[in-house]
């Protein structure tokens, strides 16, 4: 059985990426979900498209690449994180639309909960910062207002799961595998990631019963068989991380100290931090990485709430363009902005700002603006955004970058990686293989099987595709990101009027 099945449910759309044995791509599939927008900063998505959805692509890449079911050693997952998912616990229907990790609609929840003290709690249990972002205040968002369904769920009756949860229930059939990973798990606001179990304390301060909550296995086992979709035989599910956590492990970053940074939808700066979890200073996020048998690492984290995103907004909310390629020829074709900056705060800002309410800022337009500025701006401000985090980690670690190593789609972006390359002021590294979400899900599947003897073994398929070194002064560098914070500071300050007129 040569090959790995790699599924890849993100945000905005789900995939299917065969492996072999040296980690090169055989086949992938891919299709677009649908976006739910029922009010401004609501995001949904149907938990059943993303099921057929994401089967279909499963399906297709085994075709493409003219290979059986019996030929795949075992299947991965990785997963948009945080986005809740509550479903009936025999039929299997879930009872609302999947709430997503970039949904806002619980942010007043948070500023009741902040104001009645419970921030240093949840930090200090989980690792986290009290924000819509998590899936603690989406579950309880769902039984509240969802007739019937806290009563459904005292019952016993309704369980919860995010997206790998979801899979891998259907996958196996329905009720025979209820389960997530500790990377998972620490996105929710209910799992001690010291203790390494969902926390009675965080569950009663949310109303969450704890019968709704899946068991937390390890993220390299096997969980269970596929069997419920004709197509896929019977394949070993035996691996699963949440988006970020699977990059983090397919670019290797295996030892305390090294870090990758996922443009994806959102945008994620991890560093593998150990076997003990160290508390931010800075805002940033203390999560587990993965646990594999019985040793469990973990990562500081900063997550942004738009990145690519900003390129599909381009795309469809404002059409100036067809396609991400576009987006690259016209920021390509000016050498800067033309003093646009961009600030992509759509659905608020992530850290180290924690600012549900800020809200998108496009500044320093004049007569002269183009399309081509504002495409530039827009990728700009993506890596405007990272330039904060890797600050923030800085200081939290006190160890200079010496290096980015990136990955996701919109890496693919020469205008963005090196622009951030000249904002850092140290290479951007981009790997042969840049859908590493997809390919540590497939390594985690692959050494719960034997497929691969180990992590050094796989560590020998890392490859440069491509080095950005950085251009620009130090000086020129400094005048723009100070640009940037006038235009952040624009963007927050949208929040205090909007928040009085909701009070």
């Amino acid at each position: 059985m040569p090959y790995i099945l790699a599924l890849d449910a993100g945000t905005t759309s789900v995939r299917a990426i065969l492996f072999d044995h040296d980690g090169q791509i055989r086949a992938v599939a891919q299709q677009e979900i649908r976006q739910v927008f029922p009010q401004p900063g609501w995001v949904e998505h149907n938990p059943r498209e993303i099921w057929q959805r994401q089967m279909a692509v499963a399906i297709e890449a085994l075709e493409c690449a003219h290979i059986r079911p019996c030929e795949v050693a075992g299947l991965g997952i990785a997963n948009q994180r945080e986005t809740a998912i509550v479903w009936d616990r025999e039929s299997g229907n879930p009872v609302y639309n999947a709430i997503v990790w970039q949904d806002r609609r619980t942010a007043g929840m948070c500023d009741e909960l902040s104001g009645a003290g419970h921030d240093g709690t949840i930090q200090k249990l989980t690792g986290l910062i009290l924000d819509p972002y998590f899936s603690a205040t989406k579950i309880a968002w769902i039984l509240d207002n969802v007739a019937g369904a806290r009563m459904q769920a005292e019952a016993g009756k309704l369980i919860f799961g995010t997206v790998d949860t979801w899979l891998v229930w259907n996958l196996t059939g329905g009720r025979k595998a209820h389960v997530t990973d500790p990377g998972n798990a620490s996105r929710t606001m209910l799992f001690n990631i010291h203790a390494g179990k969902w926390d009675k304390e965080l569950l009663d301060l949310f109303r969450i019963p704890e019968s709704m909550l899946p068991e937390v296995r390890s993220s390299s086992e096997v969980y269970g068989e596929t069997g419920a979709t004709p197509g896929l035989g019977r394949i070993a599910v035996a691996g699963m991380a949440g988006d970020q956590q699977a990059a983090l492990f397919g670019q290797m970053c295996v030892q305390p100290g090294l870090g990758k940074n996922t443009y994806g939808t959102g945008c994620f700066l991890l560093q593998n931090i150990g076997t003990e979890p160290v508390a931010s200073q800075q805002r940033l996020l203390t999560t587990v990485a993965w646990k594999i048998g019985e040793k469990q690492e973990f990562a500081l984290e900063g997550s942004i709430f738009v990145a690519g995103a900003v390129v599909q907004w381009l795309r469809d909310g404002l059409q100036l363009v067809r396609s991400a390629r576009e987006v690259d020829i016209l920021a390509a074709s000016v050498p800067d902005s033309g003093g646009v900056v961009l600030v992509p705060a759509f659905t608020g800002l992530g850290a180290p700002h924690w600012d549900p309410y800020a809200r998108g800022i496009m500044s320093g337009l004049t007569l002269d603006t183009s399309p081509a500025h504002i495409a530039r701006a827009a990728l700009e401000g993506v890596a405007f955004q990272v330039a904060d985090l890797i600050d923030a980690m800085r200081a939290d670690t006190g160890k200079e970058l010496k290096e980015l190593r990136v990955d996701g789609g919109a890496s693919r972006s020469e205008p963005m990686m090196q622009f951030q390359a000249d904002l850092l002021g140290v290479p951007v590294v981009r790997p042969a293989v840049i859908e590493t979400t997809a390919l540590g899900a497939a390594y985690l599947a692959g050494l719960a099987v034997g497929f691969w003897p180990d992590t050094a073994a796989i560590a020998t398929h890392w490859q440069v595709e491509k080095v950005f070194e950085p251009r620009m002064t130090r000086a020129h560098v400094t005048e723009l990101r100070g640009r940037w914070n006038e235009a952040l500071s624009r963007a927050k300050n949208w929040g205090p009027k909007e928040k009085d007129v909701r009070t």
